[in-house]
């Protein structure tokens, strides 16, 4: 409140006069992360309690002896159950015991539970009894914060399911809470307009539908980044994308294509060992698929048990932070590699707000790296800088290629406040050529807010066939999504036009796992089968080399994503004819090429027009970041103000 205050005093506007109001928030994140939920207590069918302990069935690291199992927020005395049973098919098999009902009341009592988690079996295929639970605890239990899958999750797979269940039970009453109180305080300093909350999708919804959702908040931050590359990538003309973002601890890369982000249902929360699958919460959610890695500004480096230099996941944090911000940091990071090798110039590092000491960060380098490699500071950041890039292009290379895609086509589109100053190198070393670097990089993911649509998505499971599918029904299905996703939308933005895309999730009879096929905008006839054949084959091919001749094709879920449709996105003017800027002043910096001492270019980006062009090496300041333009690269500024970056240099002496 505070800082909108203070932005809105600078404006000389009120709040009153707001009409649009955009908000994001790491705290369903940071309360998973911390554990500071509510207790939760689980209501599952009976002979189903331990669904949480026995989970996959499998350890996520096959040969650990100290392998330390998810923490998934229920134990076991929390794991309640009640008679009834469901088919597949949504068939009533054991109908619900309401005289159970007496008898689960004290359980839950015993437990001291502020919230639960409700996931019966097969209620995806019919809710009756979830919602018949639901509204007995309402009736007896008003004080209890209920989450049922049937809503949160309506999908097969009964742990993924209840994990998801689970997580948003536990993060529902803090949210409640939280996003009341956000929206009575602005609403009595006079806002009028929706508050709108950023979702881990890339869409945004109204406060009501995030405080019966909250789960769908996590991870929603960099989500707008991905949003914020995809409207780079659509007003440049620009079909296949990497969007690189780097912070303080994490880099996160998301391929864009055609202008949309890559999506998942599938993610996993707060893993006991940070970048190991199958070591956190699974939930099933709508997110713009991202591989996140501890690489940043903040990951620490030292020397291994073998003598091996590492960098990260550890981080120093802002608090105490690098050894160079003089906040009692003891341990070298990235940046003070950074700092050691001249990419970052302390005389316009954060406009001055914070003083550095590079002495103190050679000195560390050398104590704890150099010392025991036989090498000084200088060369202890070239390997800390080159182990870090490295990791960050192979994560990239690894995340294309279990996508079935290529990188070397791609432009990468760098922002956060470490992205472009690692941009080039990295771009070098995962085969990309051309780098983009918008206006405003250290705060892409907050720019990426405004252009995110209004949208909901909601995900059925129906078991199908794909040649003998029943078309009345699955049309029938996608009609009540799609009424239920418009009511949703519609609330937040009025009679706003709206488009629809309808997925299905398709996989040879037999497999685990399904492939995202995109469907037509209308209602399904026996003509699709064989052009949808042909997709699945052509998707799969791509990931997997080629297809499996004679497999029969099966339909596990369905899916619609009702969004605002966005407005024209004006093309990228013509750059102006390219003027060699001569720079006024240069700064010694390590080469990222081949090691040696060289003197780069140091502009402001501030004092670059359209059409200025910077042969690297070189360093475009600001006052978020730095662009280090390494010595193979140039650089210029396009018409609407992003910096472009392409490999066409020698990078010789």
């Amino acid at each position: 409140m505070e800082g909108a205050k203070r932005v809105m005093a600078q404006t000389g506007r009120a709040l009153s006069e707001v009409t649009g109001f955009i908000h994001g928030t790491t705290l369903a994140t940071n309360a998973l992360i911390e554990r500071r939920g509510a207790t939760v207590a689980t209501i599952c069918t009976e002979g189903f309690r331990d669904i949480l302990d026995i989970g996959y069935e499998r350890r996520y690291s096959q040969y650990d002896i100290n392998l330390e199992k998810p923490d998934l927020l229920v134990p076991r005395e929390h794991s309640l159950v009640i008679r009834e049973r469901m088919s597949a098919d949504g068939e009533v098999l054991i109908a619900l015991d309401d005289g159970a009902i007496d008898g689960l009341l004290a359980q839950i009592d015993a437990t001291g539970a502020q919230a639960l988690a409700i996931c019966l079996m097969h209620t995806y295929a019919n809710p009756a009894h979830e919602l018949r639970l639901r509204e007995i605890l309402a009736e007896k239990r008003p004080e209890i914060t209920v989450s049922i899958s049937s809503e949160v999750s309506p999908e097969a797979r009964e742990f993924d399911r209840l994990c998801t269940t689970v997580a948003n039970a536990y993060i529902q009453p803090l949210m409640e809470t939280y996003l009341a109180r956000f929206v009575a305080q602005f609403e009595a300093e006079g806002v009028t307009c929706p508050i709108l909350m950023m979702t881990a999708g890339g869409g945004m919804c109204t406060v009501q539908t995030a405080a019966r959702f909250p789960i769908r908040l996590v991870e929603s931050g960099p989500a707008g980044g991905a949003i914020l590359a995809a409207r780079i990538a659509a007003r440049a003309g620009l079909d296949q994308v990497l969007s690189f973002d780097v912070g303080g601890t994490t880099a996160k890369l998301c391929l864009i294509d055609q202008a949309r982000p890559q999506t998942s249902r599938a993610f996993e929360i707060a893993r006991a060992a940070r970048f190991i699958k199958g070591s956190g919460m699974p939930v099933r959610i709508p997110v713009i698929e991202m591989i996140e890695i501890g690489a940043g500004g903040g990951s620490i480096a030292g020397v291994d048990r073998l003598g091996r230099l590492t960098v990260g996941p550890k981080s120093a944090g802002s608090e105490p932070g690098p050894v160079a911000f003089m906040r009692g940091g003891t341990d070298p990071t990235v940046t003070d590699s950074d700092i050691a090798l001249g990419y970052i110039v302390p005389d316009t590092f954060a406009e001055g707000h914070i003083k550095l000491d590079p002495e103190g960060s050679k000195e560390a380098l050398a104590r704890l790296i150099g010392s025991k490699l036989d090498t000084d500071a200088v060369g202890a950041a070239d390997g800390v800088s080159r182990i870090v890039d490295e990791s960050m292009a192979s994560a990239g290379r690894m995340h294309a290629v279990e996508s079935g895609k290529d990188l070397g086509p791609r432009t990468m589109i760098a922002f956060g406040g470490n992205g472009p100053l690692h941009a080039s190198r990295v771009a070098r070393s995962a085969g990309v050529r051309r780098i983009v670097i918008p206006p405003n990089p250290g705060v892409g993911s907050a720019v990426g807010f405004l252009f995110a649509p209004v949208s909901f998505e909601i995900v059925r499971s129906r078991y199908s066939l794909l040649n003998s599918m029943d078309m009345d029904g699955v049309n029938g299905l996608f009609d009540a999504m799609i009424a239920e996703a418009m009511g949703v939308v519609a609330q937040g933005a009025g009679d706003a036009p709206t488009e629809t895309l309808r997925t299905a999730f398709m996989r040879y009879n037999g497999q685990g796992h399904e492939i995202e096929i995109t469907l037509p905008d209308r209602a399904l006839t026996v003509a699709d089968i064989a052009p949808l054949t042909a997709a699945f084959e052509e998707e799969y091919r791509k990931q997997f080399s080629r297809p499996v001749p004679g497999m029969e094709i099966e339909i596990l879920n369905w899916a619609v994503r009702v969004a605002t449709m966005d407005g024209a996105v004006p093309p990228v003017p013509a750059t102006p004819e390219l003027t060699t800027l001569k720079p006024t002043s240069t700064r010694p910096i390590t080469c990222d090429l081949d090691g040696n001492a060289k003197e780069a270019a140091f502009v402001a980006r501030a004092d670059m027009k359209p059409g200025d062009h910077v042969p690297g090496p070189a360093l475009i300041h600001e006052p978020q970041t730095t662009t280090l333009v390494s010595a193979d690269f140039s650089a210029h500024l396009d018409a609407i103000g992003n910096l472009v970056l392409v490999q066409d240099q020698k990078g010789g002496a």
